[in-house]
């Protein structure tokens, strides 16, 4: 049996062939593993079979919105420069990932008159950011306007291609209201307009939102999981979804992200701030019942997740048999859903 603190023990191989580069349309024709938890019984469906097979349930999504997180410019020296926004952190600040060498107090130069000053190196590899145009500061607001211009949009570091305007959609659910995250909440990629409406017409439907940050990527580098510190994400809940986590009702999580957010506000009561939770077979679900995801990178917080919720031999053994049944992998791949 294998060592559920091991980060060893969450390692598979994936053909590369299997990473997808682009989402299957239309929407519904993507595969849906289906894991029945009673009894460990696995079906293969179509994304749009969902609605009829699902449970009585709440369905919980994230409306989070993704920004073009990914900026293109010159040092003052003049050399290329790429920074990758991570999350606000407060008064107009951002922490970021910076490629090239910089210091504290460094000017990178954008496009439109946009400007980044390097304010602080931290030890974790990111950098804190304040954006100017023209010499006036940006808001949070202002450079997400500006970043629909000048940004691209943030694909993840395992799709080896540009991003083009297909992806300003593609990577960006139907349902994205609240501007702020960096990557997408991959599960939510998968609902068109009629799926939607037939989950809400089916079960009753609410949203959190959690603004995924650069930090989903990371990968766990210590090899007990529990010496791991997760990164933290900002969450707002509206009070009609805390009212569901609070009462009775079976969850549906659509997404690692939503998932999060249910169980954080469950154990804190907080409707709004960072959210730094994580779960694995340490450290249980205590509210949601059901999860609905893609399938994620070995050795990632995100597979420890779906662990937690059925354990690391049968988490393991779905990722085989997604693998020998040829399902399409990561951000614009197939869909699970644990029920």
């Amino acid at each position: 049996m294998s060592d559920i603190n091991a980060l060893s023990s969450y390692d598979y191989f994936l053909p590369p062939e299997l990473i997808a580069n682009a989402p299957i349309m239309p929407k519904e024709a993507a595969k849906l593993l289906v894991y029945h938890k009673k009894n460990g019984k696995i079906e293969h469906l179509k994304f749009g079979d969902l609605a009829e097979i699902l449970p009585d349930c709440a369905v919980i999504f994230n409306d989070t919105k993704v920004i073009k997180a990914r900026i293109l410019g010159k040092k003052s020296s003049g050399g290329a420069c790429e920074i990758m926004l991570n999350q606000p952190l407060g008064d107009a600040n951002f922490s970021a990932y910076v490629r090239g060498k910089v210091g504290v107090s460094s000017v990178l130069n954008f496009a439109n008159g946009v400007s980044a000053e390097i304010l602080k190196l931290c030890d974790d590899g990111t950098r804190v950011v304040k954006f100017y145009k023209n010499g006036e500061i940006l808001s949070n607001q202002a450079l997400f306007l500006e970043l629909e211009t000048i940004g691209h949009v943030p694909l993840p570091p395992y799709i080896k291609r540009p991003d083009t305007k297909d992806d300003e959609s593609w990577y960006q659910s139907i349902f994205a209201i609240n501007s702020g995250a960096v990557a997408a909440p991959t599960a939510s990629l998968h609902f068109s307009e009629d799926m939607l409406k037939k989950i809400e017409k089916s079960h009753q439907s609410a949203y959190i939102t959690l603004h995924v940050g650069a930090g989903t990527f990371k990968g766990v580098e210590c090899e007990n999981i529990n010496e791991h510190k997760i990164h933290s994400e900002f969450y707002q809940i509206p009070q009609k979804t805390a009212d569901i986590i609070n009462s009775q009702t079976p969850i549906l999580g659509v997404g690692t992200t939503t998932t999060r957010c249910v169980e954080w506000y469950k154990r804190s009561g907080i409707l709004s701030g960072s959210c730094e939770l994580f779960l694995n077979p340490n450290n249980r679900p205590i509210r949601q019942d059901y999860l609905l995801t893609n399938f994620h990178l070995p050795k990632s917080t995100l597979i420890m997740l779906v662990a937690s919720f059925i354990g690391l031999e049968e988490t393991m053994r779905i990722y085989k048999t997604a693998i020998d049944e040829r399902y399409r992998f990561y951000s614009y791949g197939d869909a699970m859903v644990i029920i």
